[in-house]
C-alpha cells in the first residue's frame, strides 16, 4: 500500500508519548533514517481497536544489502574499540532505556496490544539485557592451555565473529530484540534487525535511543519489511551468524537459507510446554502459576503452559480453582486500567484458539469457562479452559498460541515423564510438587532446555535461555550468550631455536 495511506487519522493514544521522537516511521541504516526508495509501507494497526499506529518502509533486498555493507563497513572500528568503551555506550543505552521507559511501553502497547503493565515490565526486561552485557563485554577472555609440545605457547581466544543479523518476533518485541544485539555488540560485532512488521516502532524506538547513546552509524541497523529481507540476510555471505526467535516451521526454513554460506544459527524456536502439578504442592500457588504459565502476554508466549498435566488426587479441585481464575481475568484494551488480557494479533490465531477447542469437545474435553471469541469482538478470545483433554486431541500436540489451557488428568501409574517428553518441542517444563526426591529425578528427566519448579518466572539476563530438541539451537541470555557471536581461535607459538 502505499503512502497516501498514512493520512488516515492516527490513534488518539499517541499524544500521550512524552517524547514523539521516539516514533519513527523509517528504516534505520549507517546512522540514517530512511524510506523505502520503493516509497512503499507497511500499515501497523493497534490488534485492541485496529486503529493506525503509523508505517514503516516495506524495503526488500537492495536496501537489506545496503544495511549489511554498512555493518561490514563499520565492524572493523567497532571490533577494535577497547572492551570498556563499548562497555560505556551500551550501559547509556541501558539508561536511556529507563529514563523513556513509559513512552516505549505505551508504544509497545499501542502496536502489539498487550497490557501496559505487562509492556513496562518487558521493558525493564529489555533493558536488563544491555545492561548485563555492558558488563560482559570486559570479560570476553582468552584462556591459555597446558602445551603437549616442547617450547610452545598455547592459547585460546573468542573473536567477534563479525556482521550479524537477528530476526526477531512480534510478540516481544523489545526484549527479543536487546537480548541478541547487547550481546553481538559487546562482542565487538555489528548487527542488522528484520523486526516484526506488525511490530517495528519498539525496534525504531530502540534505534533512536541507540543513536543518542553514541553507539556509531552502521553498528545497530534496522531494516523493515518482509520475506525478502529474511531471504537476504541468510542468504549473504557477509552476515556470518543469524540470530531467530519464532515457529519452529520458519527456523528450518531458514536453517534451510543459511546453510548456502554455513551461516552460524542460533535460534528459540516452538515450546509447547507441559504443566505437571503433584498433590504434594501447594495448590493455591500452582493455580497462580498456571495462570502466569498460561495467559501471560495473551497465551502467544513461547514459554506458555500449553498441556496441564494434574494429579487425579487434586484434578477436580485444581479445575474448580482454575477456572474461576481464568473467568475472572479482565480483558480489553492494553491501555485501560487494570486490563490483564489483550487481543490477539492475528485473525489465524482467533481462526486456532476456535479449531482446538471445537476439536477437543468433538472427541470428549469438558468447557469449563470461555471457548468463544469475546463479546468485545475483533480480535479478543475468551480466557479458555478445556477439561479431560486426551493424546487423541490437536490441542495436545500443536501449540495453539493463544488463550486455551488443555487439562490432562495423569495418576502415579503414568510414566510422567514420558507423557511430557511426547513432543517434538523442548524449551520450558513447569513441574509444582515440594518433594526434593521428585524435583531431582523429573528435572533429569524432562527433556526440555528450562525446568522451572514451583514458579513460572524463571527468564532474565543472567540465565542461558534455549531450548532442545526442535525448540532450538544455542542459548541467549547469560555468559554463553555472548559464545553465538564469537568464534574460537586457537594460537601456537613456538620459541624453539632456528
Amino acid at each position: 500500500m502505499s503512502l497516501p495511506m498514512e493520512k488516515e487519522q492516527r490513534t488518539e493514544a499517541l499524544s500521550r508519548l512524552k517524547d514523539s521522537r521516539l516514533l519513527r516511521e523509517h528504516a534505520y541504516v549507517n546512522g540514517r533514517w530512511e524510506a523505502a526508495d520503493s516509497r512503499q509501507v507497511i500499515e501497523v494497526r493497534n490488534p485492541s481497536n485496529n486503529q493506525l499506529v503509523g508505517t514503516v518502509p516495506n524495503m526488500g533486498v537492495r536496501e537489506t544489502q545496503k544495511a549489511i555493507q554498512a555493518a561490514s563497513d563499520a565492524f572493523p572500528a567497532w571490533r577494535d574499540l577497547l572492551p570498556q568503551e563499548r562497555s560505556k555506550l551500551l550501559r547509556r543505552w541501558f539508561e536511556l532505556m529507563l529514563e523513556h521507559k513509559d513512552d516505549l511501553a505505551l508504544l509497545m502497547t499501542l502496536e502489539q496490544g498487550k497490557p501496559l503493565a505487562e509492556s513496562l515490565g518487558e521493558i525493564d526486561y529489555a533493558a536488563n539485557f544491555i545492561e548485563w552485557y555492558a558488563e560482559e563485554a570486559k570479560r570476553v577472555n582468552a584462556e591459555s592451555i597446558t602445551s603437549h609440545l616442547p617450547d610452545r605457547n598455547m592459547q585460546i581466544r573468542r573473536e567477534a565473529i563479525g556482521v550479524t543479523a537477528a530476526v526477531t518476533p512480534w510478540n516481544f518485541p523489545s526484549a527479543m530484540i536487546t537480548r541478541k544485539a547487547a550481546a553481538a555488540l559487546a562482542a565487538g560485532c555489528t548487527m542488522v534487525v528484520r523486526p516484526a512488521g506488525e511490530t517495528p516502532f519498539s525496534a525504531t524506538a530502540l534505534a533512536e535511543l541507540a543513536e543518542r547513546a553514541g553507539i556509531p552509524a552502521g553498528v545497530f541497523n534496522i531494516v523493515t519489511g518482509g520475506r525478502e529481507v529474511v531471504q537476504e540476510l541468510c542468504a549473504n555471505k557477509t552476515v556470518r551468524a543469524l540470530s531467530f526467535t519464532g515457529s519452529t516451521e520458519v527456523g528450518r526454513l531458514l536453517l534451510a537459507q543459511g546453510a548456502a554460506t554455513v551461516k552460524k544459527m542460533s535460534m528459540e524456536l516452538g515450546g509447547h510446554a507441559p504443566f505437571i502439578l503433584f498433590p504434594d504442592a501447594d495448590l493455591d500457588q500452582a493455580v497462580k502459576g498456571a495462570i502466569g504459565a498460561k495467559f501471560a502476554t495473551t497465551g502467544q508466549d513461547c514459554l506458555g503452559a500449553n498441556r496441564i498435566y494434574v494429579h487425579a488426587d487434586v484434578y477436580d479441585t485444581f479445575i474448580q480453582k482454575f477456572t474461576a481464575a481464568t473467568a475472572a481475568l479482565k480483558m480489553g484494551d492494553g491501555l485501560e486500567e487494570g486490563v490483564e488480557q489483550g487481543p490477539l494479533m492475528h485473525e489465524r490465531a482467533l481462526d486456532k484458539c476456535a479449531s482446538h477447542v471445537a476439536d477437543a469437545i468433538a472427541k470428549g474435553a469438558r468447557l469449563t469457562t470461555g471457548g468463544k471469541p469475546h463479546a468485545l469482538g475483533g480480535l479478543f478470545y475468551e480466557p479458555t479452559v478445556l477439561a479431560d483433554v486426551t493424546p487423541d486431541m490437536a490441542i495436545y500436540h500443536e501449540e495453539t498460541f493463544g488463550p486455551v489451557a488443555p487439562i490432562i488428568k495423569f495418576d502415579d501409574r503414568d510414566d510422567i515423564a514420558a507423557m511430557a517428553n511426547d513432543t517434538e518441542y523442548g524449551l520450558v517444563a513447569y513441574l509444582y510438587s515440594f518433594d526434593n526426591r521428585r524435583i531431582q529425578t523429573l528435572s533429569n528427566a524432562l527433556e526440555y532446555g528450562m525446568v522451572a519448579v514451583n514458579t513460572p518466572k524463571i527468564t532474565g539476563a543472567p540465565i542461558p535461555f534455549g531450548g532442545v530438541k526442535q525448540s532450538g539451537l544455542g542459548r541467549e541470555g547469560s555468559r554463553h550468550g555472548l559464545e553465538e557471536f564469537t568464534e574460537l581461535k586457537y594460537v601456537c607459538i613456538s620459541y624453539e631455536a632456528a
